[in-house]
């Protein structure tokens, strides 16, 4: 297995890359809930804090509230700069500002941290009420025990009903549970690119992610964190995320943009890498110094828990709950959540009609690439 080297230019990652007590607070804020959390499969979790970010101001009335939920490797920090305590820019920043189609003159919007994460929020990375890492001892999560650490963080903030949720992949499957679970909690639905419940070939390849972290000998089942520079499951992570991206982007894109073009000088008969190639080893990088391996399995297996129907009867009688205006949008080139899926989600959702289709070469990135086209469909909803 490759191990991570350090250059002049890039020394060594620390074990992981969550965000730690200690670092730069960013634009982030808390919210601690004060009892235990009750976990779907059973035991509950105590000290849960949830990292947040806002942008706008709560109207008197508070009707002008819209939850923003990220993606699996995403954070809190939906729109601004990169800046210290945020190492990348918002992942969706041309939706969020003035002017922007979640206009911050007239919206106040939410971004929390999922839980599990490890950006803030409670997950792995963070420590218990021993000071003790939880790392490899952290309990399984579902969607719905994410959701219900959303609804406390709701409540802090004095939101009975958001006046829009919008979630793309992992976040779509969380804005779902919020208006199944809590119909009466969502005003409006935007999903996108996501789907009622895991399938089988999602869960295969998310499989294989978590057996390459797994594989990694410095996972050392997950009670990596204290360990130094360069020493944390690196080189699996990075395995992991070369592998899910491909699935996030579209074949013709990466004919398209890389062919069969050699990086550089490099020889690749000669120990050299194709364009392709480096192209993930960049973004293994770039995961591997900002997110952490075991909240990338915690996720990942609560993604593949994914299911609305579980415990209510299956699919359709889940999604039957749901009351708010709903718009479902797929985009056409999604190797990884057809449009299939999403076809599923409009037909069982009593008030949601035909799919829109976001059309794009990137795949399932699509939905965080295409700006204007998911700005569209939120100004169909609230503008």
């Amino acid at each position: 297995m490759n191990t991570v080297v350090a250059t002049s230019e890039a020394p060594l990652p620390p074990a992981s890359g969550a965000w730690r007590e200690g670092d730069p607070p960013g634009r982030r804020r808390w919210h601690v809930r004060e009892r235990p959390l009750p976990l779907e499969a059973g035991g509950e979790l105590p000290g849960v804090r949830l990292a947040f970010e806002t942008w706008g101001r709560l109207a008197p009335d508070r009707s002008n509230a819209v939850l923003v939920l990220h993606a699996l490797t995403g954070d809190s920090h939906v729109a601004g700069p990169a800046q210290p305590g945020h190492p990348t820019p918002g992942w969706w920043d041309g939706l969020v500002g003035t002017g922007r189609a979640l206009d911050t003159d007239r919206w106040f919007v939410v971004a929390p941290n999922v839980l599990g994460g490890c950006q803030g929020t409670t997950g792995p990375a963070s420590t218990r009420s021993d000071g003790r890492h939880w790392g490899g001892s952290f309990p399984a999560l579902t969607q719905r025990d994410q959701v219900a650490a959303e609804v406390g963080l709701a409540d802090a903030l004095g939101v009975d009903r958001w006046a829009l949720v919008i979630g793309g992949s992992m976040g779509g499957m969380r804005a779902v549970e919020w208006a199944v679970s809590y119909p009466e909690r969502a005003n409006a639905l935007l999903l996108i690119a996501t789907t009622a419940a895991a399938s089988a070939e999602q869960i295969a390849w998310a499989d294989i992610q978590l057996h390459a972290i797994r594989s990694d000998p410095h996972w050392r089942g997950g009670d990596y964190l204290d360990a130094g520079p360069g020493a944390g499951p690196h080189a699996g992570l990075g395995l992991a995320r070369r592998l899910a991206h491909v699935t996030y982007r579209s074949e013709p894109e990466l004919q398209a943009r890389f062919g069969r073009t050699p990086q550089g000088t490099e020889d690749p008969w000669n120990g050299g890498r194709y364009q392709v190639e480096s192209y993930l080893d960049h973004h293994a990088a770039k995961l591997v110094r900002r997110f952490d391996a075991g909240s990338y399995v915690t996720l990942a297996e609560a993604m593949n828990r994914h299911d609305i129907g579980r415990g209510r009867g299956g699919t359709r009688a889940a999604l039957s709950r749901v009351t708010a205006r709903t718009l479902v949008a797929g985009v056409d080139s999604d190797r990884l959540y057809p449009l299939s899926q999403q076809a599923e989600l409009a037909a069982g959702i009593p008030t949601a009609d035909h799919v829109r289709v976001v059309e794009s070469p990137y795949g399932h990135d699509g939905f965080l690439i295409e700006v204007e086209q998911v700005a569209a469909l939120v100004s169909e909803l609230v503008g």
